[in-house]
């Protein structure tokens, strides 16, 4: 087996942040779905990591710790994922508490936009019914509440009609800084990926003006194969990883087995002129 037909799965989520499942389901589903190196990057928080290297090491499966940290940047949330940490490191830990800290009063705010702006009331003890850490609900959280009362038919619908800027529901949150979060990343030893770049609107200038400042903070990869990715993109953003000198990083985002773009180790391979971020890691 190749570095490049490894089945890396590098970006998901469990039920300590906004997954359905836990740490240790999770291992096994992509153990059964052919994933040889697996990483846990729950949203900016790293205690589930010790179960997930738990189960994966049951598995027999390769595991990379990790996190995905929210950031402010030019206005908009663009997520950091962070490989190969340190989920011991006191900075690390510190920042992500201090990322957390503001999570229950915007998801407070938000329950009272949608009760003010559509009549939906109730929003915010819905969602704690989806939340498996309090310190971390999310939309995704607001997201399946409003599934199960009707007011959308699917995840992917919700972020559609409320939730999404300009939309009913949707309350900003300033985040940490680019290069707070590319910092602790380096500072627990890790390597600071860009998620899904796909995902994000902006434009050209903006992107440029992004990729060229994550660099020179420290940052090394970008995300090119992800299941927020169309085919299309997942060869356009390895050229672009090539053009800044970005290594690339594969994973499926995954939540849950009903909302899932694509499950977990079900992605394609790297196109043939990747440089993936874990070959100095396996090879080592």
């Amino acid at each position: 087996m190749s570095i490049l037909t490894l089945n890396a799965d590098l970006h998901s989520h469990s039920t300590i942040s906004d997954g359905v499942l836990t740490p240790a389901a999770l291992a096994e589903r992509a153990k059964a779905n052919g994933v040889d190196v697996w990483a846990l990057t729950d949203h900016d928080e790293v205690s589930g990591i010790a179960a997930a290297r738990a189960a994966a090491h049951e598995l027999d499966m390769g595991f990379i710790s990790g996190v995905e940290i929210s950031i402010t940047w030019a206005g908009k949330t663009i997520h950091i994922v962070g490989l190969n940490i340190d989920e011991n490191n006191p900075d690390l830990i510190a920042g992500l508490a201090k990322t957390r800290s503001g999570r229950e009063r915007r998801a407070q705010d938000m329950a009272a936009d949608l009760a003010s702006k559509v009549g939906i009331t109730g929003s915010f003890e819905g969602s704690l019914k989806y939340v498996g850490n309090p310190d971390l609900i999310s939309r995704s959280h607001f997201a399946r509440y409003l599934v199960e009362i009707g007011a959308a038919p699917s995840v992917s619908d919700v972020f559609k009609l409320y939730l999404a800027e300009g939309k009913p529901g949707y309350v900003p949150h300033r985040w940490a800084t680019l290069a707070e979060a590319v910092s602790w990343i380096r500072g627990a030893g890790g390597a600071a990926v860009v998620a899904h770049p796909g995902r994000y609107d902006l434009s050209p200038l903006a992107f440029d003006s992004f990729f060229r400042e994550f660099k020179e903070y420290g940052g090394i990869a970008i995300e090119t194969v992800t299941g927020s990715h169309t085919v299309d993109q997942y060869d356009e953003y390895t050229k672009i990883a090539n053009q800044y000198g970005f290594l690339v990083s594969r994973g499926s985002d995954f939540h849950s087995p009903e909302d899932a773009e694509v499950d977990i180790g079900k992605l394609p391979l790297l196109p043939k002129f990747s440089k993936p971020v874990w070959e100095n890691w396996l090879s080592a």
